[in-house]
């Protein structure tokens, strides 16, 4: 399990599988560069869908801005 700033447990697979989309999304949209990773990005996600932050908790969590 992987665990987001504020203690919110994910589990590894299902982490994985969010990213991977991710990563084919970018490459077929041809994106440049972002702040975060996929699998970072796809935490993020799974923390807004779950625990309801807003954004900015999130991104200070994350260390974006």
């Amino acid at each position: 399990m992987l665990s987001y700033p504020s203690s919110m447990s994910v589990f590894t697979r299902s982490l994985n599988v969010r990213a991977e989309a991710l990563r084919h999304e970018r490459h077929a949209r041809r994106t440049r560069w972002r702040r975060l990773d996929a699998g970072q990005q796809a935490l993020l996600v799974l923390a807004c869908l779950r625990k309801g932050e807003t954004y900015a908790d999130l991104a200070s969590g994350f260390g974006i801005g």
